[in-house]
């Protein structure tokens, strides 16, 4: 409403300085201010009522303008047709008043006809003014907020970008520590010597689980998104390694329905929520740890454990959950869901 006002007030002195400007010697102005107070006023009311169906007007082309034919479109175009426009509005609200006038007023008093076209041409000049001068200051304006939202929304997309970055990265960091973990190296080659001298084909078919394992980390660990099918390969190899070394103490369930393995989730989001099943819950033979993997029937992939907590916790970062809500929100997905009951520990990813 304020910008309204301030509009109303600029065609209001537009009015009256334009139609000074263009004969500042008439005789009329000197009359004009040894008139009674009450017919200035008067006056005044009329040009105010004027100025503001001008204004609204001109407003009203602006804003049909914007949404039919934006500036960054055809700025020429839109511009030759703003004029046209703003200039056709003025020259029908003229005519249009200046008829009602003269049907509805019976005590005009009468003047030249060459008088009557030299104001009505004023009057019309003056509406051409007023309404370009609006429409200037519109575009103005428009433009102007554009030009702020553009800056926000870069400013907002460079700070999505660079909290992608740190995720990415961070996600990155999570697989090479794994690489180079040396307790998941040294358990893993302890496994692998073992299994080598009890059975060699069961050794040989861990190594292969094993180098598998590195492979999908070296090369998707960078990958904003990948196929469930492949993610669930990977969580294979990756189960196969952890069953070899824990033994009966942790029992895994994968029920993935067909229709969604075609579907997309992040990669090593599957790992990572494994991952801290284990590091964070008791495995043992006589009450295993039990990870459930499947979808339900809202689209959602779903890691559930059974809560055993440790009595001694294990120093955690963090980083595992934590970057997989963080690269969710910053891809502009649907968060994941936590639930936490008494004896079990939920996590639902949104399937991409």
């Amino acid at each position: 409403m304020k910008r309204r006002l301030v509009i109303w007030a600029v065609a209001v002195v537009t009015f009256y300085l334009f139609s000074y400007l263009i004969d500042p010697f008439d005789p009329a102005w000197q009359i004009y201010l040894r008139e009674p107070w009450q017919l200035i006023l008067e006056d005044m009311l009329w040009v105010l009522l004027f100025s503001i169906i001008i204004s609204e007007v001109s407003i009203l082309i602006d804003i049909m303008l914007n949404k039919l034919l934006p500036w960054k479109n055809r700025t020429i175009k839109r511009l030759l047709i703003q004029c046209i426009l703003q200039i056709t509005g003025s020259v029908l609200i003229v005519v249009v008043i200046n008829t009602i006038v003269d049907c509805t007023s019976v005590n005009l008093p009468e003047m030249d006809s060459r008088k009557e076209f030299t104001l009505l041409g004023q009057w019309i000049a003056t509406n051409i003014v007023i309404s370009l001068i609006i429409s200037a200051f519109n575009t103005v304006d428009y433009l102007l907020q554009n030009w702020k939202k553009t800056a926000v929304e870069a400013a907002q997309h460079k700070l999505r970008a660079s909290k992608h970055k740190q995720a990415a990265m961070a996600a990155e960091l999570q697989a090479l520590k794994l690489q180079i973990d040396p307790h998941f190296i040294f358990n893993n080659l302890s496994v692998l010597s073992e299994l080598i001298l009890e059975d060699q084909q069961l050794g040989y078919e861990y190594s292969e689980k094993f180098a598998r394992v590195y492979r999908y980390l070296l090369v998707n660990s960078k990958k904003d998104i990948i196929a469930v099918e492949e993610e669930l390969k990977f969580l294979d190899s990756y189960i196969f390694l952890i069953e070899n070394r824990i033994g009966e103490g942790v029992i895994f369930k994968i029920d993935i329905q067909e229709e969604y393995r075609s579907m997309y989730t992040l990669p090593l989001s599957l790992q990572l929520l494994v991952e801290n099943a284990i590091k964070h819950n008791q495995t043992s033979k006589a009450n295993p740890l039990e990870i459930h993997v499947y979808t339900n029937a809202t689209g959602e992939l779903v890691v559930s454990n059974t809560f055993l907590p440790l009595i001694n916790k294990p120093d955690s970062s963090g980083v595992g959950l934590t970057n997989i809500i963080t690269r969710y929100e910053i891809l502009g997905y649907a968060k994941p869901i936590i639930e936490k009951t008494e004896d079990k520990f939920i996590v639902k990813l949104p399937l991409i």
